[in-house]
């Protein structure tokens, strides 16, 4: 048989393999998960999540210092506050504990970007991701604290706030108030098709965020839905921001394709707790070769055409590069 083309011609060396990838990933674009506690001394595993821990602001270096070596320089940080109430106050506050840590990390990490989640679930004694009108979040008020919120964050001297409430019209109304306060270069990524996954369990256990009632439906969307996500990304793009995401990322790859097919502007996805740790699991349990499952799946994100990857395996993804495993 006469063949005029063979695909397998760009396939028999590991060199030519490289040179014809179509996907590339860098480790400029990972984004480490970072989770801060109030106290002192402190670093205390997640059980869910083996190898992740919460950290004092005085004990930061065990992880910035690893951070850094590996080459990954941007954190996206969650704090875990000592007290709790209705209006999730500790989010705002100067001293609260994602605010020390902004300013720990600049004075002693300069070269780190720093991007905070802005939210009030981890901060609310209700667990619920706004402020309450009886059960329900009050959209149009919660926007008021998330702006507050990201001010805060930005006085501090985050590089980029995160929104990840949902809220209908926060880009918009966060991007105003930033302005307002002078914050002209503060960026801001969107989660703005965040569904309502079950994927989220072994996170809700790190950063101590479980609704104490109900679940987060009524603002998180549902996961049967694909135009739902185009129209809010297309929203959130609309109202100023800088970033789109897709959150999870390996349930929503098609979400992702098509995101990054209709915008312009870099689109990032947030590989979660859960889809971590059943890596972890799998592993510890032998059905999976652990290093070969967490470069697939990774760059199954990066071909299904997020620019940005938030992982919590981006120590060793940045590890897997140096090694040319994966890039």
């Amino acid at each position: 048989m006469d063949l005029l083309y063979r695909p397998r011609r760009l396939r028999t060396s590991d060199t030519l393999r490289k040179m014809v990838r179509e996907t590339r990933v860098s480790k400029e674009s990972l984004i480490y998960p970072l989770f801060t506690v109030d106290g002192e001394g402190i670093v205390e595993e997640i059980s869910s999540m083996e190898g992740q821990y919460r950290y004092s602001v005085d004990q930061l270096s065990v992880i910035m210092d690893r951070l850094v070596d590996a080459g990954v320089e941007k954190v996206l940080l969650f704090g875990i506050p000592a007290h709790k109430d209705d209006c999730g106050s500790q989010a705002y506050e100067e001293n609260g504990i994602v605010q020390r840590t902004i300013r720990y990390i600049r004075e002693n990490y300069p070269s780190v970007y720093i991007i905070t989640d802005v939210c009030m679930c981890e901060y609310t004694s209700h667990g619920h991701c706004g402020i309450l009108c009886g059960e329900s979040v009050d959209n149009d008020k919660t926007l008021e604290y998330l702006n507050r919120i990201a001010v805060s964050h930005a006085r501090a001297g985050a590089h980029m706030v995160a929104p990840s409430d949902m809220m209908d019209g926060r880009i918009g109304s966060m991007r105003e108030a930033l302005d307002e306060a002078g914050f002209f270069e503060v960026s801001i990524m969107a989660y703005s098709a965040k569904y309502a996954s079950a994927f989220y369990g072994p996170f809700r256990e790190a950063a101590g965020s479980a609704p104490a009632f109900g679940d987060r439906k009524s603002y998180q969307m549902d996961y049967h839905n694909r135009k739902e996500a185009l129209k809010e990304a297309e929203l959130d793009a609309a109202e100023g921001a800088d970033i789109i995401m897709v959150k999870p990322a390996l349930s929503y790859l098609d979400i992702i394709r098509e995101v990054a097919d209709r915008h312009e502007i870099p689109v990032a996805a947030y590989s979660v707790s859960g889809e971590y740790s059943m890596i972890k699991a799998a592993s510890r349990a032998g059905f999976i070769d652990e290093e070969k499952i967490i470069c697939e799946s990774a760059v199954s994100i990066y071909r299904a055409g997020a620019n940005i990857l938030i992982t919590y395996f981006a120590i060793e993804l940045a590890g897997f590069m140096d090694e040319g495993k994966i890039g």
